[in-house]
């Protein structure tokens, strides 16, 4: 692997940002405490899968106190070739509030680490907004991106609506913006449906990346589909 398509890998090394999300948005009659266990086909962050296109297990825990405040830990196996972590463990700790009775705000602090890789350890601040019930806005950044003393931005929209059946359609575009030329600025996209059973959920996903997504990490920034399968509470 190159020098530039290492950066890059090194760059979705970030979690899943998603679950810590869905966590701070428990209301008080419900248990302070929230899991999940996922399967998936492909681990894809921000475009690029982190498993060299392989399927691997996740977990998460999360606590939610009653006045928003949240705090968790979550997993995942990586693949980033020999020699490289076989798995992600990121720590953070958060708070989300209701502006408004159609507006949300989630600020969280994120640290990612990889067991026996140390120098790859980063840690991003993340915010969340969601508001007339359909739609998000995703502000993230870090002033040591890939553990390179470089400033990193992340910026992302994202949709939900329901649809027959009970199934959701959501999606999501980012732009991931680079200082000092590290790696190029790119563009990221999902599309995905997605239903609820009890404590059982499927969902399947299109991911993609822009040309210099791809020019940054090749085959693993190609469009591709990603089957999940996920119980929790």
């Amino acid at each position: 692997m190159n020098h530039a398509t290492r950066h890059t890998a090194a760059a979705v090394l970030c979690a899943a940002l998603f679950a810590p999300f869905i966590a701070s948005a428990q209301d008080e009659a419900e248990s302070p405490f929230s899991w999940n266990v996922t399967g998936v086909s492909d681990y894809v962050f921000r475009g690029v899968s982190q498993t060299d296109e392989d399927p691997t297990l996740q977990a998460g825990f999360t606590y939610t106190s009653p006045v928003g405040l949240y705090a968790g830990i979550w997993g995942s196996g990586v693949d980033f070739g020999d020699g490289g972590p076989d798995a992600e463990v990121d720590y953070f700790i958060g708070y989300g509030v209701d502006v408004t009775d159609n507006v949300n705000f989630d600020v969280m602090l994120n640290h990612y680490s990889y067991p026996g890789s140390s120098e790859l350890a980063y840690t991003e601040l993340i915010t969340k907004t969601s508001f007339a019930e359909h739609y998000n806005v995703t502000v993230a950044y870090t002033n040591d991106v890939w553990n390179t003393d470089t400033d990193g931005w992340y910026f992302a929209a994202g949709t939900e609506w329901a649809l027959p059946q009970e199934f959701n359609l959501t999606a999501n575009v980012g732009r991931n913006t680079f200082k000092d030329e590290i790696a190029k600025d790119y563009t990221d996209w999902n599309i995905g449906v997605n239903r609820t059973w009890g404590l059982f959920t499927l969902g399947l996903g299109y991911y993609g990346t822009d040309g210099n997504g791809r020019d940054n990490s090749g085959k693993l920034a190609d469009n591709r589909v990603v089957f999940t399968v996920a119980v929790g509470q």
